[in-house]
């Protein structure tokens, strides 16, 4: 995301080459999302410029690539996985969790594969796992057995939020098009790990995002008390202001508990005005 075009020359520089706009995007928030690994196993000369751009206390959550997940369903998939693995590594404790986001037709026939890919992972990552067949969130009996499935292996269940933007329909091409792509599914708000993740879309409209992530500031603050450290992203449909809506809901949180970090001063994405 820190290569979307929009935030060029409104939150960060527009004369920044594309290898150094990580270390722009590093300023206005401390977690990103990877979905260009879903697409390839990045270069190892690519991370390697990740790493040098971020501090170690930087959060990236990876997502697993498509063969793994949606070609081979997770089955056969060591030498794709290995190699994935080994692209990461100079992330270090960067590589804050492994992402396996599964697809809309993964129903919970496929638990057990889904159950014996985690035990065959390696313990020095932490794994996060979503979910988009309806079964998980409707049938109890289903979400029982994901919830033991990612326990026994210490995976967190990813919640995929898009209930404010299925509230009302919409109003804008971004809009219909989140709606046609994105899923349809109840918001799920347990965590079962000390590091929860939250993907919360909104709308276009920043007045009714940051009206409908009330729930996730109580929940998030609730973690923090508990002990648990959560990473959260903010999205919209068209996501040209979600770098500060990502910020907003980070203060929002430091009102309910003062002794979150505040996050670091934003790079300025012009030059310093004369008056």
């Amino acid at each position: 995301m820190w290569t979307y075009a929009p935030w060029q020359g409104r939150c960060l520089p527009a004369s920044l080459s594309p290898r150094d706009r990580l270390r722009a995007y590093a300023t206005w928030c401390n977690a990103v999302e990877g979905n260009t690994t879903f697409y390839a196993t990045p270069a190892p000369g690519t991370v390697k410029s990740w790493a040098g751009q971020t501090s170690p206390d930087f959060r990236f959550i990876l997502k697993l690539p498509k063969p793994i997940t949606h070609e081979r369903r997770l089955a056969d998939a060591d030498d794709p996985l290995r190699a994935f693995l080994a692209a990461i590594e100079p992330l270090g404790p960067r590589a804050h969790a492994l992402w396996i986001q599964l697809p809309p037709s993964f129903s919970p026939a496929g638990l057990g594969a889904l159950a014996g890919f985690l035990r065959r992972l390696p313990r020095e990552y932490r794994y996060c796992v979503e979910v988009r067949h309806r079964a998980f969130f409707e049938d109890p009996r289903s979400e029982r057995q994901l919830e033991r499935a990612l326990s026994d292996a210490g995976a967190e269940w990813v919640a995929f939020d898009t209930t404010v933007l299925f509230g009302k329909p919409p109003v804008s091409d971004a809009e219909r098009e989140a709606w046609r792509k994105k899923p349809r599914l109840p918001r799920r708000s347990r965590a079962l790990t000390s590091h929860p993740v939250v993907r919360y879309i909104g709308r276009d409209d920043a007045a009714r995002t940051i009206a409908g992530w009330q729930p996730w500031l109580d929940a998030v603050a609730g973690w923090l008390h508990e002990g648990r450290s959560p990473t959260v992203f903010i999205h919209t449909p068209d996501n040209v202001g979600a770098l500060e809506l990502a910020r907003r809901f980070h203060d929002h949180v430091r009102a309910l508990v003062p002794q979150v970090e505040p996050l670091p001063e934003p790079i300025p994405s012009g030059p310093p005005a004369l008056f």
